[in-house]
């Protein structure tokens, strides 16, 4: 798996409004509650695909920020029609997003000085999450693997969710954008 490549193997280019940085219209603004307005605005853009819905949310300050970005990430899911599950299948697809989200935005609070925003796009066929912080570091997989041992397996099981996962780091601006791709369910 990459950390180093800006978008999926798909090829479909950086995403638009993704790690930039940059406030959108509809997005909650900088200082706004996280918890308040937030869960309810999804991002609207004119660059925004036809079938694309994406939401953000600003955790820079914010405390309890696992939990909160798990809330923010299941009523996107609902609001996706990925929740309530009809399937078993279904069901563990919207657990997949969840506790990759948990494990983007818990390695941001343990190696990166907190994270600053969650991203989430989906379309018919992928859910991408991006988590942005302050960091410098690059996370991986820790190699090897020990099964058992406790902590050290969130990349691991990043990595075994998902898609595709990389990095993004903005010229001229500090910390990077951890991103991850989940396939829709069928």
């Amino acid at each position: 798996m990459s950390t180093t490549r800006p978008c999926s193997p798909g090829d479909r280019g950086p995403e638009p409004c993704g790690a930039s940085g940059a406030s959108e219209e509809g997005a909650p603004e900088t200082g706004a509650p996280a918890g308040a307005a937030a869960p309810s605005v999804p991002t609207e853009g004119a660059q925004e695909a036809p079938g694309r819905k994406t939401r953000r949310l600003r955790l820079d300050g914010e405390s309890g920020v696992v939990p909160l970005a798990r809330d923010y990430t299941r009523q996107a899911l609902y609001a996706w029609g990925w929740l309530p599950a009809a399937t078993a299948d279904r069901r563990a697809a919207a657990e997949d997003v969840l506790l990759v989200v948990s494990e983007l935005v818990t390695n941001a609070c343990l190696h990166a000085e907190g994270p600053e925003e969650l991203f989430l796009a989906c379309d018919d066929k992928v859910i991408r999450v991006e988590v942005s912080d302050r960091g410098t570091g690059q996370p991986a997989p820790r190699t090897p693997h020990r099964a058992g041992r406790p902590g050290g397996h969130g990349m691991f099981i990043v990595q075994r969710l998902c898609l595709d996962w990389g990095v993004v780091r903005t010229p001229g601006r500090s910390g990077k954008t951890v991103w991850a791709e989940l396939g829709a369910p069928a």
